[in-house]
């Protein structure tokens, strides 16, 4: 497995590959755990070479210390990869990936101006950034993303659309603990305390699925968000059930075949988010 920290050692090798077959990338923020491995395998899987990127991307940050604090494992995540299957990792430095600010501006209409994007503002627009440029420079016939960031894949497709790139867009299942907590970086940063009671958001959601039977779109709201809260560890930012594909509020459910709830959950320091099917 190959380790390159510039586009130009990196692209020195990938121009040859293109010629043998698809390259397939996952990008990543590195602290990779199962969920990220599921990616990589998926695109060793479907693709002759893949290429996994490790970078902490700082604008699309808009909290100074969740960037510091953010998990760096380079070394253990460069194991993981390799006996992944992983062909490349490509590990840029921030001064390779932005020798001089980004000043572009992405218009991702109303996806953006919900959930995540209403309380993160600007989050998405570095996301834009730094995922129009990696595409950019690994060139990939496919990425792989998580349905875990289900906003977060919804720019994505939206931000191929917006460039016309030629990349197709791959979205996976999310990973779950053996207790139902969606796997992510940020789980290795919860105290002991707020772990225990970290894996009540996914129960709390199942049976907003239950409750979604009997009860209207905002009593199935109220009651999830109330059911989460009874936990003086965990306080929930925002529970929305949306159209799958506008992410827009829905009212009723008649108004989305296939609706998702999506939150965010404030866990002390650590801001966890998840899904789920309607």
């Amino acid at each position: 497995m190959r380790i390159e920290k510039t586009k130009q050692s990196m692209n020195a090798i990938l121009e040859e590959k293109r010629t043998e077959g698809t390259i397939g990338f996952v990008p990543t923020m590195g602290a990779l755990h199962e969920g990220h491995l599921s990616l990589v395998q998926r695109s060793v899987k479907e693709n002759n070479y893949t290429v996994v990127s490790i970078f902490v991307n700082p604008t699309q940050f808009n909290n100074s210390n969740d960037l510091e604090t953010y998990p760096r494992t380079l070394e253990a995540d460069i194991a993981l990869l390799e006996a992944a299957g992983c062909d490349m990792v490509f590990a840029p430095e921030v001064k390779e990936m932005y020798p001089e600010p980004d000043q572009r501006s992405f218009d991702f209409g109303d996806l953006e101006t919900v959930m995540e994007g209403e309380m993160r503002p600007g989050h998405f627009n570095g996301v834009g950034q730094v995922v129009s440029k990696l595409f950019d420079y690994v060139r990939p016939h496919r990425a792989y993303f998580g349905m875990k960031d289900f906003q977060q894949v919804a720019i994505i497709q939206k931000l191929v659309a917006l460039l016309e790139l030629s990349v197709e867009i791959v979205s996976c299942d999310i990973i779950r603990e053996d207790d139902g907590l969606a796997k992510s970086s940020r789980n290795t940063l919860l105290t002991p305390e707020h772990r225990l009671e970290a894996p009540n958001i996914y129960k709390a959601l199942l049976e907003a699925v239950k409750f979604s039977r009997e009860l209207t779109v905002k009593e199935t709201i109220q009651k999830t968000i109330d059911k989460i809260n009874e936990s003086s560890l965990l306080e929930v930012e925002y529970f929305s059930i949306v159209n799958n594909r506008t992410l827009q509020p829905i009212k009723k459910w008649e108004e989305a075949e296939n609706a998702v709830g999506c939150i965010a959950v404030q866990a002390g320091a650590v801001r966890l988010i998840d899904n789920i099917v309607f």
